[in-house]
């Protein structure tokens, strides 16, 4: 055989496995199916979160994670018969993660949203929690209105930027600059510390968290907000219609068996 020839089979040979890849591929987003079945056997459900997001999921000082939805997914998923394997993420990349099948659920304070419902399936809701400014003590933000002329944080993806942009009336018509939009609230609050943002607009219950439990060497403090209170539920594929149904199952269950109340105690110093 001639090298020319040699070269010509190669390159179809290379040719035919990039059309089965292609295939499989295409079928596989096209032809997508329940896992559930897959889940049980693996005994393993891999979980979508960020690890900075307190209360709902982060580390604590020995870099254990843990956090309100950390437990309640271990909870959940011991009813379930499976094992939660934790997966952080970039949380901006949160829907294109769990439809790439790199995790089977995004459980972390995952508010629900018209857009994210285009995307996802969303188990029953299960918490509560409003959007507010923290801000320095100092700051003179005592309303929405005394954000004219300051900077204004915010965390990529998250519920809070939805709001936002959905309702320009609370707060985008006082600013005079786009957000400075952060990967996590964390950075964003330091920044706050600074002077460098006027304010972070944040969960309510990340924000009490963070005063109850860290040390506040510059003082800070909450702003109420008029945006409408969000709504948490576990985001699975639309396809995995037994996963949701059990989800759903597994959490009424922990309302009824009292694990929700003592984990909304425990972390949010009330019961949802």
């Amino acid at each position: 055989m001639t090298s020319k020839r040699k070269k010509l089979l190669g390159n179809l040979l290379v040719l035919v496995l990039l059309v089965l890849v292609a295939g499989t591929i295409w079928y596989r987003f096209n032809h997508r199916t329940d896992s559930w079945s897959s889940l049980k056997h693996e005994k393993t459900l891999k979980i979508g979160i960020d690890d900075t997001f307190v209360p709902m999921g982060f580390r604590d000082k020995h870099n254990k994670l843990v956090g309100y939805d950390v437990e309640m997914a271990q909870a959940a998923c011991k009813k379930l018969g499976l094992k939660p394997e934790f997966q952080v993420i970039d949380w901006s990349m949160k829907e294109t993660e769990l439809n790439t099948h790199h995790i089977d659920a995004i459980w972390n304070g995952y508010t629900v949203t018209p857009e994210r419902k285009q995307h996802v399936a969303f188990t029953n809701g299960y918490h509560r929690t409003g959007q507010v400014l923290l801000t320095r003590a100092d700051s003179g933000v005592n309303k929405s209105e005394d954000m004219r002329g300051k900077h204004l944080g915010v965390q990529s993806g998250s519920s809070g930027v939805t709001l936002f942009q959905q309702d320009p009336k609370v707060l985008k018509q006082y600013l005079t600059s786009k957000p400075v939009q952060y990967d996590t609230f964390d950075k964003a609050i330091n920044d706050v510390k600074v002077k460098r943002l006027g304010a972070v607009l944040i969960d309510e219950d990340y924000a009490r968290y963070y005063l109850a439990h860290n040390q506040q060497t510059i003082p800070l403090k909450i702003v109420e907000t008029t945006f409408p209170p969000d709504e948490m539920a576990v985001g699975v594929r639309k396809e995995d219609k037994t996963l949701r149904h059990k989800l759903n199952w597994a959490i009424a269950e922990l309302r009824q068996d009292g694990t929700e109340q003592r984990l909304a105690r425990k972390y949010f110093g009330k019961t949802d």
